[in-house]
C-alpha cells in the first residue's frame, strides 16, 4: 500500500507516535478483508489513489467516520461530493481536538449541505444497513 501513498506528509508523521496512527485493536480483525488506505494530507482525494480504488471496485456510497471533523473529514466530505458519490456521514464516528469546530462542521453539514450528504448517528446505520 506505500507504493500509493503520496509523500506530502511523510515528516510530520516521522515525529508522530506510530500508536496514535495504527489501526485500534477491535478493527485491526477486520484488516483483511477490509483495505486500510492511509493518507498523509488533508484530503484523500489529492494524490487520486483513492478515487482509482474506489473506481477499480465500483464503489458509489462512501459511510464516513474520522478524526479532525473540521479538517481531514471535510476535505474528505467535500471531495467525494465533487466526484459524485453518494455520501453518508455517521455524526457520531467523527471527531476533532476541538469541539467548538467540530459542532460547527456537523451544523454546517445539516444545514447547508442536507442535500448533498447523509447524516446518521451509528446505531441508525446499523439498524438500517442493507
Amino acid at each position: 500500500m506505500e507504493e500509493l501513498l503520496p509523500q506530502v506528509g511523510s515528516p510530520y508523521l516521522e515525529r508522530v507516535d506510530p500508536w496514535l496512527i495504527e489501526l485500534v485493536a477491535p478493527l485491526r480483525e477486520f484488516s483483511p478483508p477490509a483495505a486500510l488506505l492511509d493518507k498523509t494530507v488533508y484530503s484523500p482525494w489529492t494524490e487520486g489513489f483513492l478515487q482509482r480504488y474506489l473506481h477499480k471496485r465500483r464503489v458509489h456510497t462512501l459511510i464516513v467516520s474520522g478524526a479532525e471533523t473540521d479538517l481531514c473529514v471535510l476535505a474528505t466530505l467535500l471531495g467525494a461530493v465533487d466526484r459524485g458519490y453518494r455520501v453518508i456521514v455517521v455524526t457520531d464516528a467523527v471527531c476533532s481536538v476541538s469541539d467548538q469546530t467540530h459542532d460547527a462542521i456537523i451544523s454546517l453539514c445539516h444545514q447547508r449541505f442536507s442535500e448533498q450528504l447523509e447524516l446518521v448517528c451509528t446505531e441508525e446505520l446499523i439498524d438500517n444497513w442493507h
